[in-house]
């Protein structure tokens, strides 16, 4: 399955670090709130990767380690919320780097669509 020519998981990692770009633009937000929104946006994006992705445990690894140093620079640190988003998105990309070629999309379990028939 593939969406614009593109993997799937692809395309979600995409998302998810463009959101986490959009936390940079603070839109009134504090450094806490930018970091809870970039760890929940991590955990729900990792969980739909994990769930296209055959094994889960890559996909599952990267979305908890980055909603974790979301948190870590939301909660541990006096970041501003550039900082947050900025984290998040490097360690999206480092850790989508290196467990890309441990993972492939799941194949589909609905049954093969008939032979069209031949002539007519």
């Amino acid at each position: 399955m593939k969406i614009f020519g593109r993997e799937p998981a692809l395309i979600i990692s995409v998302i998810s670090a463009s959101l986490s770009l959009l936390v940079t633009f603070q839109f009134g937000l504090s450094a806490e709130q930018a970091g809870a929104i970039v760890a929940v946006t991590s955990a729900v994006f990792a969980a739909a990767t994990a769930t296209i992705t055959r094994p889960i445990a890559p996909s599952a690894f990267t979305g908890l380690v980055a909603a974790v140093v979301a948190l870590l620079a939301a909660y541990g640190f006096n970041v501003t919320p550039e900082t947050v988003g900025a984290l998040n998105a490097v360690v999206l990309a480092v850790l989508g780097l290196l467990t890309r070629g441990q993972v492939s999309p799941t194949v589909p379990t609905t049954p093969a669509t008939a032979e069209p028939s031949q002539g007519a």
